[in-house]
Order: C-alpha cells, then sequence, then structure tokens
C-alpha cells in the first residue's frame, strides 16, 4: 500500500474515532444507554489503537543502522567515519519523507484527542447532581387536568375528608417521576398554609408529588386520624422505605425522618365540569434532596 493511501487511512481511523467518542458523549447526555455507551467507547478504542498500529509500522521509518567504532589515529578511518555520518545524516533527513500530510494526521489526531478527553471527562459529573434536568422537567401547568390511573378525570366530589388517590397529569409519560400525584381531602378549616398557598386547596383537596424527597421512594401511606384528640399528629403522608412523613396541612412540610425538604405540592382548582385540574407549576423540584442542590 502507497504511503499516501496509508496516510489518508490513519487520519480516516483517528477521524472515525472521534465521531465515535463523539457519539459517546451525544449517548451520555441525551439519552443515557449503557449498551451504547459501550459500543461507542469500544469502537473509539479500536479505531484509535488501529491508527496507532497503522501509522507506527507503515508511516514511521523503520532503519536499523551500525556505525563501527574507526580508529581515529588512522586518517583513513577518520575519512570513512566522515562519510557514514553524512549517509546517516541523509537517512534521518528521509524520515520526514514518511509523513508527507503532517497537517492533515496533525488535526484528525487532535481531533480524535479532543473527543477521548471528553469522552473520559464527561462521566465524571455522574460524581454529583444530575448532568441535566431531567428531574426539574414538570408536565404541570395551569389547566392540566389530574386523571387516574384509567385515564378518566377526577371529580373533586369522589374525595371525601380522609380519604386519598393518586393522579396523573393527563396526556403525560407516567414514568416520568413529576408525572404522578398524591391527592388527598382534608377539613378546610384545619388547614394551616402560607399566605401565598391559601386557595391552593379548593374544598380542602390538595395534591403532592407522590416522590419521596428523601430516596425517591413511592410515597403511598395516608395517615389521617379518626380521633385527633387522642392522635400525636394531623393527617400526614408517609413514605413506606425509610418513614419520611409529611404534614399535609402546612403544605408538605417534613415533620418525622430523614426527608431534607418539603414535599412538592400542586395549586388545584376546580373546574367548570367538577373536576380537578392544575392551577400552576408544583412548588419545588421532584424527586430526592440533591435534585435541589443548585437552589441552596
Amino acid at each position: 500500500m502507497s504511503g499516501r493511501r496509508v496516510e489518508l487511512l490513519v487520519a480516516g481511523l483517528l477521524a472515525a474515532a472521534a465521531v465515535a467518542a463523539c457519539g459517546f458523549v451525544v449517548v451520555y447526555v441525551v439519552h443515557l444507554d449503557t449498551q451504547l455507551l459501550g459500543l461507542a467507547f469500544g469502537l473509539a478504542l479500536i479505531a484509535l489503537a488501529a491508527a496507532a498500529i497503522l501509522a507506527g509500522r507503515s508511516l514511521v521509518p523503520q532503519e536499523i543502522e551500525t556505525e563501527e567504532r574507526p580508529d581515529f589515529t588512522d586518517p583513513e578511518g577518520r575519512s570513512r567515519a566522515e562519510r557514514e555520518a553524512r549517509e546517516l545524516h541523509h537517512v534521518a533527513a528521509r524520515g520526514g519523507e514518511g509523513i508527507s500530510r503532517r497537517r492533515l494526521l496533525g488535526t484528525a489526531a487532535g481531533a480524535a484527542g479532543a473527543a477521548m478527553g471528553a469522552a473520559i471527562v464527561v462521566p465524571l459529573a455522574s460524581l454529583g447532581p444530575s448532568v441535566d434536568d431531567r428531574l426539574r422537567e414538570s408536565p404541570w401547568r395551569d389547566g392540566v387536568p389530574l386523571v387516574d390511573e384509567n385515564g378518566i378525570a377526577v371529580p373533586a366530589s369522589h374525595l371525601e375528608t380522609g380519604s386519598f388517590l393518586s393522579a396523573f397529569a393527563k396526556g403525560a409519560d407516567r414514568e416520568r417521576l413529576a408525572s404522578s400525584l398524591v391527592v388527598v381531602r382534608v377539613n378546610p378549616d384545619d388547614l394551616a398554609l402560607p399566605d401565598e398557598r391559601a386557595d391552593w386547596a379548593p374544598e380542602g383537596i390538595m395534591a403532592f408529588s407522590k416522590i419521596c424527597t428523601h430516596a425517591g421512594c413511592a410515597i403511598n401511606l395516608y395517615r389521617s386520624p379518626l380521633y385527633p384528640p387522642r392522635s400525636p399528629g394531623g393527617p400526614a403522608l408517609v413514605c413506606p422505605c425509610h418513614y419520611s412523613t409529611f404534614d399535609v396541612l402546612t403544605g408538605g412540610d417534613v415533620i418525622f425522618g430523614p426527608a431534607g425538604r418539603p414535599l412538592p405540592q400542586l395549586p388545584l382548582r376546580i373546574d367548570s365540569g367538577g373536576n380537578l385540574v392544575a392551577a400552576g407549576p408544583l412548588s419545588g423540584n421532584v424527586g430526592p434532596s440533591w435534585s435541589g442542590v443548585r437552589q441552596s
């Protein structure tokens, strides 16, 4: 294979390594898939290794020279040594001829090195909070209807005081953490919400994120004392994993357990058909406490 073709092949392999490494970064950020990550990084390493082997064998001059030490007391020996030195100089000068497209190869090698460096550095973001705002995304906004697990609208009249149910954002992917809610109904006279949330609980109906702010477990326990005077606490949502307990009367404040922040509350209103709809976004980020680190 001619030197020109070898150079182009090496440059192509370096470019392929750069493309594969960039693909690794894109997959990591956009859609985390371990199989695609392994495939992209493996292809990048294979292309980089192939380029290095091919360049080492075909582009770098391979010269083996043996120089005999002459007797410098002999004038003829000195002349022979000078001739051999000149020949070695010519051989070294010809070495540069093995790589004639230095700019092309240098650019390809630089691109491959930068891309591989990015592929190695980017995953370090997983050592801290989320690399993106996936947990911050929410389908809730003013006017989004609440639906049950069958996709049917949730009438306010179906909730009795002391009851609770699970609800979801209409049209949203239920696999998304922010889509699911716990809806409860309490006596409106018992509410102690902050002034800015005074109208968030029509007829005592309240909605909270179903994802615990401690470790992200699904909250599915509701404590509603039948006889408050003899109970240690009022209505509360309880996480079954580590028993973080959230006071619904105050808007989801933590009253027990390891959770680090209140349970996000969704403002509600009742539409003209008597069904529950969102009156705005959630009061905070959904998920474990570390998802809000950048806000503190």
